[in-house]
């Protein structure tokens, strides 16, 4: 993936070149490319005069932060005691099947990357898959082709 260094400046600049403003960089630099390439934390760290080593510990510390590329959406499913109880492995082993991958795998297709977390706090609406930031409530098998089909369509029409 080509890095627009840019861009990159400009997210820097936003924050005023402030060292304490890294985490929230590199954030907003995730939103731009879906993950944080090599390119992207040598300029960060090059703009904010930080060790890269710096960087790259900030960027590899925090599950939130990504250095393998990932899909336009995010698929997270719940795998905790509530949602688990109530049928998360079913809902967990049908979006794989639809989509091809394992936890912590992105479709060939780019367009999703499948996660699975522990709790999501939401344990009365369980079980639970997440779609970028839109919590799916009561999930079951049934209902994950719609759920993907939707968000494939969305990406498509951009």
């Amino acid at each position: 993936m080509d890095v627009d260094f840019k861009r990159v400046d400009a997210i820097v600049d936003s924050y005023g070149c402030n060292r304490d403003s890294l985490i929230s960089i590199l954030q907003d630099a995730q939103s731009v490319y879906h993950y944080l390439p090599e390119d992207v934390i040598r300029q960060v760290a090059t703009r904010l005069r930080l060790p890269i080593i710096q960087v790259y510990g900030v960027a590899t510390f925090f599950k939130a932060f990504s250095l393998e590329p990932r899909g336009e959406h995010m698929v997270r499913v719940c795998l905790g005691t509530a949602c688990h109880v109530r049928g998360a492995p079913a809902v967990l082993d049908e979006v794989k099947r639809q989509l091809g991958v394992e936890p912590g795998e992105t479709s060939k297709d780019m367009q999703f990357t499948l996660e699975t977390v522990n709790c999501l706090g939401a344990c009365a609406l369980g079980p639970l898959l997440v779609m970028d930031d839109k919590y799916q409530g009561q999930m079951s098998p049934g209902k994950i082709k719609k759920v993907l089909r939707d968000y494939k369509k969305s990406t498509e029409g951009k």
